[in-house]
């Protein structure tokens, strides 16, 4: 095999351990990779046997692999795996490549995250004649990411994916009820299994409360906005500029930060500059020390075109941070309009600079929202309740199906 595999976790597993293959497309920065490395970290290595198949990051992305290794979690690269919606040779590279894993793994279960990871992995599971195949849903890049056409054609592909998928797990309510009116399965199908992060860190940020101004040369008046993630496409970063000159205008101590990186990063600096507000945006680049920055922000703003579950809000809200986001994709379930943050329409720049400037404007609001936010995280979204709840998923699939215990000379593989 042409995999490079970057020193393989030490095998504790016992004779009964259920094996898991799972496959993301990449260990970028962001939800999916905090999710996996959480769970193959996470789940008791005397029941589960897992191994990690994953492509390579896109250029500035950003890469969580050290993170990955700190924490025991050695994945299995197949650099053919690229996340973008399209199909080339290397493709069938990446689907041979799996299938000869999954055939030397012999898992009892695959599961898949992300798109291109859920095609390829799919199918290669299906192949490999994988007794229970599971793909989850952090998101999906059903609309608001490409053009009609190749939209119509990703939703066809997932549907018929969906017919050979034993259990689709979505991030939360909305996005199971986006798949649902996309047709991508019917609801007995999936299963809604929201995010699970090691939340003490945020949670216990305020010990850091004003190092990253102090940083950033900001005195107390200054007000600081935050936008954390890629700086791509479906964040529209060009509507949080296009707010941040509003709230500017009528706030002149406000500043902004954008924490992180991605392919259109010079294009936003152009537009700073071109909106006159360059020196008030700050760009951070990818950041490790979080905890420090959400501790100091005012508000954290998301701008997305369409959203899973975005952890940047499950942390600025963690770290009591007011958050003011577009109504989209799976934030409608994280806030609750007026009581755990404010929710505005998509590519509306007032609405977004008003919201903004509210939060800005009334710190009594500002730090009951805050609070309440806090503790309508603190047990929704915790690692351990998310371990809790795939292990009993895989349990209770593999029961349904009837799949014989791992070892056993009967089982299917």
């Amino acid at each position: 095999m042409q995999e490079q595999r970057r020193n393989r976790k030490p095998s504790v597993v016992t004779e009964g351990a259920i094996r898991v293959v799972r496959v993301v497309a990449r260990l970028s920065i962001g939800g999916p990779t905090i999710h996996v490395m959480g769970l193959n970290a996470g789940l008791d290595p005397t029941r589960f046997a897992q191994s990690l198949a994953t492509g390579l990051e896109n250029p500035g992305e950003g890469s969580m692999l050290a993170e990955a290794l700190a924490r025991g979690v050695k994945p299995i690269v197949v650099p053919e795996i690229v996340a973008e919606a399209s199909l080339k040779p290397r493709d069938i590279t990446a689907l041979l490549k799996l299938y000869r894993l999954i055939r030397q793994e012999r898992p009892h279960i695959v599961h898949t995250h992300t798109a291109k990871a859920g095609f390829l992995g799919r199918l290669a599971a299906r192949l490999a004649g994988v007794p229970v195949i599971i793909h989850t849903y952090h998101g999906h890049i059903l609309h608001g990411y490409y053009g009609p056409l190749t939209t119509g054609l990703l939703r066809t592909m997932e549907r018929m994916l969906a017919r050979i998928t034993h259990c689709i797990i979505a991030v939360s309510e909305q996005v199971k009820g986006d798949l649902i009116a996309y047709g991508v399965a019917p609801s007995g199908k999936i299963r809604v299994i929201p995010l699970g992060l090691e939340l003490d860190p945020f949670l216990g940020c305020a010990v850091y409360k004003g190092e990253f101004r102090r940083e950033l040369d900001l005195d107390d008046n200054a007000r600081l906005v935050g936008i954390v993630g890629r700086i791509v496409p479906i964040k529209n970063h060009r509507l949080f500029l296009q707010a941040a000159a509003l709230v500017i205008a009528s706030e002149p101590a406000a500043r902004f930060v954008i924490v992180g990186d991605g392919a259109l990063r010079l294009e936003m600096e152009q537009q700073a500059r071109a909106l006159g507000i360059a020196d008030r945006v700050l760009f951070t680049g990818w950041r490790r020390d979080l905890p420090r920055i959400y501790a100091d922000l005012d508000v954290l703003t998301v701008s997305s075109n369409n959203e899973g579950t975005p952890v940047s809000v499950i942390e600025a809200m963690a770290a009591g941070c007011p958050v003011v986001a577009t109504r989209v994709g799976g934030l409608p379930d994280l806030i609750t309009d007026g009581e755990t943050g404010f929710l505005v329409p998509p590519s509306d720049a007032q609405a977004l600079a008003a919201a903004i400037l509210r939060v800005l404007r009334d710190p009594e609001t500002a730090g009951r929202m805050g609070r309440t936010a806090r503790a309508s995280v603190q047990q929704r979204f915790t690692m351990k309740r998310l371990i809790s709840d795939m292990e009993q998923l895989y349990i209770q699939i593999l029961t349904d199906k009837g799949v014989k215990a791992p070892l056993d000379k009967d089982c299917p593989l």
